[in-house]
């Protein structure tokens, strides 16, 4: 059974709800979806980015989930679904959005698996992945570099805007 750590973020409401609540219930969906999370962050309000957008601030969190047998384009198609489902329009690059959901890491996973690059090819400089998954996993390790999420993180530079502003508890229900 594979392991994958998801990140989750949304700067904008969907539904009447956003923030920690948005995210919440973003991990009902999954889990609904037959992805059952094995480990959640908290939830972090990072910069938007690219970094001086001028859009609102991100809520950011990773759920390590457990992804069964799904190779990572299935994966991929559950997340976007989920997207769908809580109003993710792709219109273009790092525009606002409702849900985002990214595979970060599947198991032990590197390269092009049919369009999806894995692991995330920019997760080492941006504070809202390596932020909850350094809670969750500090000492995960990038295939590649080696590098631990809490060494990525320590790296980033000093001025990067990002803090925990509370706990992700799954929602029971999504509407």
């Amino acid at each position: 059974m594979t392991r994958a750590f998801v990140g989750l973020g949304a700067n904008m409401p969907f539904d009447g709800v956003e923030g920690v609540e948005l995210l919440a219930r973003a991990v009902a969906a999954l889990r609904e979806a037959g992805l059952p999370p094995l480990a959640l962050s908290g939830v972090w309000q990072t910069e938007a980015w690219p970094r001086g957008s001028g859009q609102a601030d991100y809520f950011n969190a990773v759920v390590e989930v457990q992804a069964g047998e799904q190779t990572p384009p299935q994966l991929f198609e559950a997340l976007t679904a989920i997207e769908r489902r809580f109003g993710r329009e792709r219109r273009e690059r790092w525009a606002s959005r409702t849900l985002d959901l990214d595979i970060l890491a599947m198991g032990n996973a590197v390269g092009d698996f049919g369009g999806i690059l894995l692991p995330h090819p920019h997760m080492q400089e941006r504070a809202f992945v390596l932020a909850p998954l350094a809670e969750i996993a500090p000492d995960w390790r990038h295939p590649e570099s080696g590098k631990t999420a809490a060494d990525m993180l320590a790296a980033l530079p000093a001025d990067y805007g990002y803090r925990r502003i509370g706990d992700l508890f799954p929602a029971p229900e999504v509407g």
